[in-house]
């Protein structure tokens, strides 16, 4: 490895001191070398990398890069992403599938192009998405799938075996290519008018981040959000309006849906530390004798 490019440093913490990313602090340790752009275009920062010659690059997790920076290597600049491409191409695309109710997903490696995510897939490893998985528990198990399966890919690649297919080759006629936008704040509004499943999988699917949001009166007339992080449902003939919740005010916590309800267990008023839902009520449960979601 000749060079590791990352972010630069930046200010983190209570005390807002500046750090250095992980990735910085191990490629120093293990003497490579670290460049830091501002910009990926700056001329400068191009002309380093050239001048270093490199064989192949290796993207994760990382800004949109210039033709000029991609096209360099003569073996090409791969990618690692969170999906069975061409599948959930996007921004968000461990989220989307959660939201989606997939039960299985993965990891690809492919080549950069000029176009996101759409480059000759390399290798791709299946992996299944838990009945209850959060989008941050399954992201840390494709986080390990995804090292392994670029690590094979770099050695494909450098011992010829590993050039690529298209695409549009792999692209099952028969089934709807979804994508993964980007998730904005007014995305992660609950509506509580759709199916027990539905919500579950929406909340889920953006727990712990960006995360599920909702909104409930304080009392003063004002409206405060509220996140949800984990819950299970319940599907039932239910004649209580959708969004209204209940408690005993001290051990359980649901909120009526069009077909049931949705039991929570975990949330955060925005500010506030995350807690389970007993010790929630204790703080809270006063407001919600008579509360509806909003």
């Amino acid at each position: 490895m000749v060079c590791v490019v990352t972010p630069p440093d930046r200010p983190a913490g209570r005390g807002l001191k500046i750090k250095a990313s992980p990735v910085k602090e191990f490629a120093s340790a293990s003497g490579i070398p670290v460049l830091q752009p501002q910009k990926l275009k700056d001329p400068l920062f191009l002309q380093n990398i050239e001048a270093l010659k490199p064989d192949l690059q290796v993207v994760i997790a990382f800004r949109m890069m210039p033709v000029q920076l991609w096209s360099l290597p003569p073996l090409g600049t791969i990618n690692l992403h969170a999906s069975l491409l061409p599948q959930y191409r996007g921004a968000a695309p461990i989220h989307w599938a959660i939201v989606n109710g997939e039960q299985e997903t993965g990891v690809t490696t492919f080549f950069l192009n000029e176009a996101i995510d759409q480059g000759r897939v390399l290798l791709s490893e299946k992996v299944q998405i838990g009945g209850h998985e959060t989008a941050g528990e399954l992201h840390d198990r494709l986080m390990v799938t995804g090292s392994l399966l670029v690590s094979r890919t770099v050695k494909g690649i450098l011992s010829g075996k590993l050039t690529g297919v298209d695409q549009d080759t792999i692209v099952k006629r028969d089934r709807l290519l979804r994508t993964a936008p980007k998730i904005h704040k007014e995305d992660c509004r609950i509506n509580w008018d759709q199916d027990a499943l539905s919500v579950f999988n929406f909340i889920r699917g953006l727990s712990p981040y960006p995360g599920a949001f909702t909104e409930i009166a304080t009392g003063d007339g004002l409206f405060q959000p509220l996140k949800i992080f984990r819950t299970d449902y319940i599907q039932v003939q239910n004649p209580i309006s959708p969004g209204k919740f209940l408690t005993d005010g001290k051990t359980w916590f649901k909120v009526s849906v069009r077909d049931g309800f949705l039991n929570v267990f975990e949330l955060q008023f925005a500010g506030r530390k995350t807690m389970n839902i007993v010790d929630f009520l204790r703080g809270y449960g006063r407001l919600f004798s008579e509360t509806y979601g909003n």
